[in-house]
């Protein structure tokens, strides 16, 4: 069935204990989401919503106004979509080697191997769509801190990233290694980048690189590059996001004016939509799907798709597709 291949919003299931932090005053009320691919989440009971590789993992966080996401550094990509809220993005192991604020439409790329954080500074609960790189996403490296508040409230972080709550009952099993902090070296090797540099992994929605050659543009639609690693087969250069660490993904951003359509297409990677504003119509084969703000949709490869947007203020969806070099989309007669 088609409709098992969308999220809405409004079914997201979360998890609340997913990382060591989940207990530490200010992070104790954040929500994790695991969408798509198994995700980087510590608890094993995260609920995954399509757990298909894809290549990259889909999630997304939810978090209430001054809730904060520990400091951490990861070995993939992130890259976060502001969906709602005002956040700001917290650099340097100790919280304290600068940032960015971020709106509503506003995307960051944060490089690997280097702490972050991030905080709902708005006056409303937000959500952060987020893209890690890899069907592997690897684990999470947490700054000290983190780890001398866990034990305070009673998590154990496992070797290998597991979670062992021993509030709930839970034990450490003989044998079971548990985490350690990273060392003054290992933390050396996470430095955070100048600010200048950092300053172009966060982009505005005026910033995006509209494509007139784009395959998708017609009268109405325009399909804009977030990230592009390298030239595309699609016609597409790099950036304005390239990165010096690698993706292994595009991040594009589909707007489509009231009534306007794109005609049935297929493509040869993976394509993954997240509805940001307006209602998009997704016509396949095995049926319409029918997008709200904050709906996530994963099309089969291969599988023909059409775009409409039946709103009358019109659609802005992200796109996310598999590989640095998407291919030519073929149109369906």
């Amino acid at each position: 069935m088609i409709s098992s291949r969308l999220i809405r919003y409004a079914d997201l299931v979360p998890c609340r204990n997913a990382f060591v932090d989940s207990r530490t005053p200010g992070s104790d009320r954040k929500e994790n989401f695991t969408l798509i691919g198994p995700g980087v989440a510590e608890n094993p009971n995260q609920h995954v919503h399509i757990a298909e590789p894809h290549g990259f993992n889909i999630g997304g966080a939810r978090q209430p106004p001054r809730c904060l996401n520990s400091q951490h550094s990861h070995d993939t990509a992130e890259v976060f979509v502001v969906h709602k809220g005002r956040w700001r993005m917290i650099f340097g192991v100790n919280a304290d080697e600068g940032g960015v604020e971020m709106e509503e439409g506003d995307v960051i790329s944060i490089p690997i191997h280097m702490f972050r954080g991030f905080e709902n500074v708005g006056e409303e609960t937000g959500f952060l769509f987020a893209v890690l790189g890899g069907d592997n996403a690897g684990k999470v490296t947490w700054s000290p801190r983190v780890f001398d508040l866990a034990t305070e409230y009673g998590l154990v972080l496992l070797e290998g990233g597991r979670l062992v709550d021993t509030t709930l009952g839970e034990t450490v099993l003989a044998g079971a290694k548990r985490q350690l902090p990273p060392s003054t070296a290992e933390i050396a090797q996470l430095a955070t980048p100048p600010q200048d540099k950092l300053a172009g992994c966060v982009l505005k929605p005026r910033q995006f690189a509209v494509n007139p050659g784009s395959p998708l543009a017609r009268e109405g639609v325009e399909e804009a590059a977030i990230i592009t690693p390298a030239a595309t087969n699609d016609g597409f250069a790099p950036g304005p996001i390239a990165g010096w660490w690698p993706h292994g993904f595009n991040l594009r951003c589909l707007r489509l004016e009231s009534g306007a359509s794109v005609p049935a297409h297929v493509r040869d990677e993976e394509e993954v939509i997240f509805v940001h504003r307006g209602v998009l119509q997704v016509t396949t084969p095995e049926g319409e799907v029918i997008m709200g703000p904050g709906d996530t949709f994963t099309t089969p490869k291969g599988m023909p798709r059409a775009f409409r947007a039946s709103s009358s203020n019109g659609v802005a969806a992200y796109v996310v597709r598999g590989g640095d070099s998407p291919a030519m989309p073929s149109f369906v007669s």
